[in-house]
This record gives C-alpha cells, sequence and structure tokens, in this order.
C-alpha cells in the first residue's frame, strides 16, 4: 500500500508519524527471545524536555530467537491488541542474542548477524553479515500511518472480492522500509507466477483462489530473500502489503495493519544460508516417501469416470509400459452437492472397499479429494451445525455461501472437537484403504465471522489453512507413520514447508501458463517450500498435443508429479502416440533418476533446501543467472531448461565449466548462452562439471532398493574426490568416492 505521494509528500487523508530518533537505549533480559536492546524513537526531535508532551514514540525492541536469526518489533502502543505471530518451532529458549549498550548506541549479535542503533538523530538501524552491511532502517523507514476519512488510499480489493473474504480497510498502519542497494534484487514471497525478481512490485501476503494467471496466490508467505546475503519473515499471518521499491525506489517497504509490527532478519551470506536459517526457524518437511516421487495419475476434474474407467486408465498406462504410482480421485467420487462427506457415491462406486483392495493389489497408492468445507446437502452438515463444528457469524448464526458448494459451511479447525470430528472420517477413509489426500482450497475464508478460540479473523484468513493442512497431515502420521505421510495441498503459509507437498494451482492449458507456473514454483522455492508440483498439462481447458509433450517433459523433472486437468482426461494416448512415447521417455528417466531424487529428499529434511532451485539460488556469485526464470537447477547437478514452444527452439544460459548433456552425451562449455532446437522427445537437461550421479537400475517405479545395480555416471569438468551418498526407501545408506581427474569427455 502507498502511502506517500511523491518523495516529499504523504498522500491527502494521511497522517504518518516517524521514528526521528534513538532518544534513549536500553539493554533488557525481558525481550521477547531473553536478552535483547529497547529503543525510544519520538517522532520528533527533542531538542528541549518540552518537546517530550504530546508526543507519540515508537518502541523498538531487538532480540535473537536462534543464531544468525534477528527479531525487530515495533510498537505505536504496546498495549494495543496484537493477534499474534507464526508458529516458531526452532526458537531456542532464553533466545541466541549478545546484547551491549554504550555511547556508540545499542549493538545485539547473533552468530554472524549485527543490529546496531546509532543514537540520537537522524534514526539509523543498520544490520550486518560477517561485518558488512546489507540493509538498514532510516530517514523515515519506520513509520506510524493513520488514514482519515476520505483518505486518497485505495488499495483496491485484495484478495477475492467474491462475498467476504477480501482484504479489510483498517485505518491505522504500521511500516517498516528497509535500505535496498544498488543492484540488490529480491525475491520470495511465496508463490507468485509473476517476474521471479520482485523488484517493482506491489504484493499483497493475502491468500486468494485466484489461479496461476493473476498477482494472487494461493501460498502467500511474507518473506524474501536478498542478493545482498540476507532475507526478512515479517512475523503477521494477516495482511502484509509490500512496495518493492515502488513507493520508495530506494527500499522495500512492508506494512501491516494496527499497531504493532514484528520482523525478523536472517543472515546469509548466501541464499541457500538464509533458507537454512528460515527453515530452522519456521519448520521443515519430513521425510516423504519414496512412491511418491513417481507419476500421479488423475481421474481429472469434471469427467465422469466410475471403477472401470479408473482401471482402463490403469491397465492402459501399464500396458504401454508407463509406470504410475498413485491414482488419484477427484471431487466426483463424491456424490454432487455433498462435498465433503467422505462418503463414495454409491451409484458410480458400489464396492469401495473392494476397488481400493483391487488398486492396491496392483502395487498403486491412493489418492482422495477433500476440502474444509460442508455442503447444506450432506447429513454431516446438521451434525457440524449443532455441535458447533462449523464458523459462525457474529449473530450466532452458522457462516454459509453458495459459492463452490450451495449453502456450504466452514469447518472452525480452532474447535479441538470439530478438528478431531473431521479426523475421524479421513481415519474411516484410511482403513477403507486410502493413502493420502488432495487438501484442496483454504483461500476462501471469510472475515465476517467468530472462530471457536476467538482468534482474530483477519489473522485466520492466511493461517486457516496451516490448521487445515495440519489436522489431516497428522491424521496421515498418525495411520501411516513417519515417513509415509504426503499431502498434496494447494494453499499455503509460512510454515506450510513442513506439511509437503503443495501444488501450482489452477493454469491454463498453454505454454504461457506453463512457464507462468515454473516462476510460480520457483519463487515458492525461494519462500521455503522443497517439494512443488503442477498439473502437467495445465488445468483449465485441454491443452493440444505440444503444449502436453513439452509439459509432461518438465513435469517429470520435479519432485512430484501429477497428471491432472478439468474437462477432459489426462492419458497420453488421448493426444496422439507421440505423447506416450514422451511419458514413457521422461517416466523412466526419473526413476532412474531416484536415488539421487530421493536423497535430496532426505537433504531437504536437514537443510530445508529445496529439490526444484532458481539458477540464484545455486549460483548466486554468477550475476547472469539472477534474473533467469525460464530454467532451474533440479538439485545441485541437473540443469532444466523447459521447452516452451511447439518448434523446440529454446534459448537458455549455463554456468562456466564443461556441461553434459544427460540425454546425449554431449559436452559443451558454459558461461553462455546457447540456442537449441529439440524434438518432442527431448530438452536441454545438462549435467553440472564434476558431477558424479548415482543411477538407478529399475525404471518401473520409484521405491525400489537404489543399492541393487546401482551405476555411478561420473562427468568431465571437475577434479579431486566427489563423494555421493545414496539411501534407500528402507533407510539403508552407502557412501561412494569417485576421482574426477580419471574422467575425460
Amino acid at each position: 500500500m502507498k502511502f506517500t505521494d511523491g518523495f516529499w509528500q504523504l498522500r491527502p487523508g494521511v497522517t504518518a508519524l516517524y521514528a526521528q530518533e534513538a532518544y534513549d537505549i536500553w539493554q533488557t533480559d525481558a525481550a521477547a527471545d531473553g536478552a535483547g536492546i529497547v529503543i525510544t524513537a519520538p517522532t520528533g526531535v527533542i531538542a528541549k524536555r518540552g518537546d517530550t508532551l504530546n508526543r507519540a514514540v515508537l518502541t523498538t525492541t531487538i532480540s535473537s530467537p536462534l543464531e544468525g536469526v534477528l527479531r525487530v518489533r515495533i510498537a505505536h502502543h504496546e498495549g494495543a491488541a496484537w493477534h499474534g505471530g507464526f508458529d516458531l518451532p526452532g526458537a531456542v529458549p532464553g533466545g541466541a542474542g549478545a546484547a551491549s549498550v554504550g555511547e556508540d548506541g545499542g549493538v545485539i549479535t547473533s552468530g554472524s548477524l549485527t543490529a546496531r542503533i546509532a543514537p540520537g538523530a537522524p534514526w539509523s538501524l543498520s544490520f550486518e553479515v560477517d561485518d558488512r552491511r546489507v540493509t538498514g532502517s532510516g530517514v523515515r523507514a519506520q513509520g506510524y500511518l493513520q488514514l482519515a476519512g476520505g483518505a486518497q488510499v485505495d488499495p483496491g480489493v485484495v484478495g477475492n472480492a467474491r462475498a467476504d473474504t477480501a482484504a479489510p480497510r483498517p485505518h491505522t498502519f504500521v511500516h517498516e522500509q528497509l535500505d535496498l542497494g544498488v543492484g540488490e534484487l529480491i525475491y520470495g514471497l511465496g508463490e507468485r507466477f509473476g517476474p521471479l525478481v520482485k523488484n517493482g512490485q506491489t504484493v499483497d501476503i493475502w491468500n486468494a483462489d485466484g489461479g496461476t494467471s493473476s498477482e494472487q496466490a494461493y501460498k502467500s508467505i511474507p518473506f524474501h530473500i536478498s542478493n545482498r546475503g540476507y532475507g526478512v519473515l515479517v512475523n503477521d499471518p494477516g495482511h502484509v502489503s509490500y512496495e518493492i521499491g515502488t513507493e520508495a525506489v530506494e527500499r522495500v517497504q512492508f506494512s501491516v495493519p494496527g499497531e504493532v509490527l514484528e520482523y525478523f532478519v536472517f543472515a546469509g551470506p548466501t541464499p541457500a544460508q538464509v533458507i537454512e536459517r528460515y527453515t530452522a526457524l519456521t519448520g521443515r518437511p519430513p521425510v516423504v516417501p519414496a512412491w511418491s516421487y513417481g507419476l500421479w495419475l488423475s481421474t481429472s476434474f469434471t469427467t465422469d469416470y466410475d471403477e472401470r474407467t479408473v482401471n482402463s486408465f490403469i491397465d492402459e498406462m501399464a500396458a504401454r509400459d508407463l509406470p504410475i504410482s498413485v491414482f488419484h480421485f477427484d471431487c466426483f467420487w463424491m456424490r454432487e452437492f455433498n462435498w465433503c462427506d467422505f462418503e463414495w457415491d454409491p451409484r458410480t462406486f458400489p464396492d469401495p472397499d473392494g476397488m481400493l483392495a483391487r488398486l492396491h493389489d496392483k502395487n498403486l497408492r491412493v489418492s482422495v479429494w477433500i476440502n474444509p468445507y460442508i455442503a447444506q446437502r450432506s447429513p454431516l452438515f446438521r451434525e457440524a451445525a449443532d455441535q458447533g463444528f462449523l464458523v459462525r457469524r457474529p449473530d450466532g448464526s452458522v457462516w454459509q455461501w453458495d459459492l463452490w458448494q450451495a449453502g456450504m459451511g466452514l469447518v472452525d479447525f480452532t474447535n479441538p472437537d470439530a478438528t478431531a470430528w473431521y479426523q475421524s472420517h479421513l481415519r474411516r477413509l484410511m482403513a477403507q484403504g486410502v493413502d493420502c489426500f488432495k487438501t484442496d482450497f483454504g483461500e476462501r475464508i471469510p472475515l465476517e465471522v467468530d472462530y471457536f478460540d476467538g482468534s482474530d479473523p483477519s489473522r485466520m484468513h492466511n493461517l486457516y489453512t496451516q490448521l487445515y493442512n495440519k489436522a489431516v497431515h497428522d491424521v496421515l502420521v498418525e495411520g501411516r507413520g513417519e515417513g509415509e505421510a504426503v499431502l498434496f495441498a494447494r494453499s499455503a503459509t509460512a510454515g506450510g514447508q513442513s506439511m509437503p507437498v503443495h501444488w501450482g494451482g489452477d493454469s491454463t492449458s498453454t505454454f504461457v501458463s506453463m512457464a507462468e507456473t515454473l516462476r510460480g514454483g520457483l519463487s515458492l522455492a525461494l519462500s521455503g517450500f522443497a517439494f512443488w508440483s503442477h498439473d502437467i498439462g495445465g488445468f483449465e481447458g485441454t491443452p493440444d498435443a505440444a503444449v502436453y509433450k513439452r509439459w509432461t517433459a518438465f513435469g517429470l523433472l520435479g519432485s512430484h508429479s501429477r497428471f491432472h486437468g478439468s474437462q477432459s482426461y489426462r492419458v497420453p494416448w488421448m493426444f496422439d502416440d507421440e505423447a506416450v512415447e514422451v511419458t514413457r521417455i521422461f517416466t523412466h528417466l526419473k526413476m532412474r533418476l531416484m536415488p539421487y531424487l530421493y536423497r535430496l529428499g532426505l537433504d531437504a529434511v536437514a537443510t530445508g533446501i529445496p529439490l526444484m532451485r532458481p539458477l540464484a539460488l545455486e549460483f548466486p556469485d554468477d550475476p547472469a543467472v539472477a534474473y533467469l526464470d525460464r530454467q532451474y537447477m533440479l538439485g545441485p547437478d541437473l540443469l532444466v531448461a523447459p521447452v516452451f514452444s511447439e518448434s523446440g527452439d529454446v534459448e537458455f544460459y549455463l554456468p562456466s565449466g564443461t556441461w553434459t548433456s544427460l540425454l546425449t552425451g554431449e559436452s559443451v562449455e558454459g558461461g553462455r548462452w546457447l540456442r537449441e532446437t529439440h524434438g518432442f522427445e527431448s530438452l536441454p537437461l545438462y549435467v553440472r562439471p564434476g558431477a558424479a550421479l548415482p543411477w538407478g537400475a529399475r525404471s518401473d517405479r520409484p521405491d525400489y532398493d537404489y543399492l541393487d545395480g546401482l551405476t555411478l555416471r561420473v562427468f568431465p569438468g571437475g577434479s579431486g574426490m566427489r563423494e555421493v551418498t545414496v539411501t534407500t526407501p528402507e533407510g539403508v545408506t552407502q557412501t561412494f568416492s569417485a576421482d574426477l581427474s580419471q574422467v575425460t569427455r
């Protein structure tokens, strides 16, 4: 949200009070994280005693919840209601900072990260990583803003305008502005489908069901990374508005409604180190099962299907040597107008227990679609309403609307009994043989409601999905065990990375949408999410054969892969014979890569580093990769450049060194742009110089003994010894060594 009119003026109706000086600074042991410093910042320079009267102050407290992380809390009125921040499972009891105050001001250090506050005027708070200043808060940076009636500040409708799910329009805000240096670039802020570099963008952290072709996002994460060697999380699950060089072009501004703003600064200096610290504080993913890396095949959304249809898909895939691991039943496994009642539609599936057993006999896992709504037609609606399990309006009536499902209510996951009730229906499905759940929706969350635990509805709008996904994930962990639980979730907020997997939402079936989908995934990766998927071929409409084949090659070179669509089946023979061959080639390739991919997943559990990586994450010292969002690294050793055209023409960049095509074996020198033309059965897939790639012996399934028949493929361009660790799904680990000096082209 923009409050100013150019550099000097405020917009009409806006009153701004800025921190003008650090009037006094003192050390405290009573900060949120133990030791810290507290600064009283009057909103005018205090020249004489009378200047302290009728003067607002901002109180800034700095502490450290974890090594290499600093918490900054700015409060206008400390006693005002604050709806609280995110869960921080990695916070260290007692904090991790060392603070001191002297004539030169206040200093607090945590690991390699230091904050310095200069005494007096002008206001000057700086952050250093390894003794190098990376950013800071200066003149007119920390501000308390008030909007008078008729103020000419109109953020427009933020989020879905339908019904009552758009962001509220309050009258008071706190904002911070952090310096943007020359050449500094900002990444992250969730799964956003515009350019990967966020400079020049206005971004609202407010989950909405807007598809991939809009500025809205299913996964809004108030966390960004700078290429200057630090990251920032705004610790507020509510509406956070960013102006990234768009109001003050030399700064990143973030503002929140109310009286308090809290944010964390994370030390690098590399982007990977920032992500490691961020996920150490907010949560890291658990192990996801090896079978989940295989191909997921869906019934699609509005298509007609029954057990015969399902079996025909599965049998035809097998007959064509197209291995699938998971079969997914989308919405219409339940009766129309009943979603979600967790009951198989008896008209279509009269024997669900037998059907699920037969699918398991074919060595398949089963996923079913769910959402957090209960439709009025379902018998469960009255049961949930009578027991107080649905979110209510302030007048005590059940909140309902007709968008999506007629008369649907929203399960109140702040009510432990409602959560247990919802989970009981999931347990029943798991007892039948369901292995995992697609947790759809979670973004259309209303504001004019009361929650069981009294939660602020503005806070719950983004945070609701966290409670929803956690309720489902907890049941899977309970019923299937650690390492076997996996979701297929659409919505998320900060911390959602601890409940994988997430997919990219509703794209259209075009090359343009394929590219925006990739941008969303790379942006989410730089927001701390290690696992990600998308609808191969696009969701809306039906792709032509060229889009389907190009998207298949791209989709099978990621952590998780799913064929799914809206109005049509997505089995490859529905497109052409070549689509079958493309699916076979890249499905088999992914299975052979499983020793590599599964190890990357285990590494993500330990570090939070994503499997799909923007080149800016993997090569932060190469300025040529800073803006690249049409290619990515799959782990540290594979570079993928999807083809976004029917013709097969593709332009991509290789960092310096000798790179080798995994598909052809040809080696080329990097440090330059290349142009290639690829048939549908190929794409630029290059192995990093000096890589040693563990190559599995099977191409028919993802969950096998990776050590049995393993080959270590060593590539030119390196020197010395390279160690490679392989872990099987059963947990057997073995480390191999390769002498890179013996490798020639």
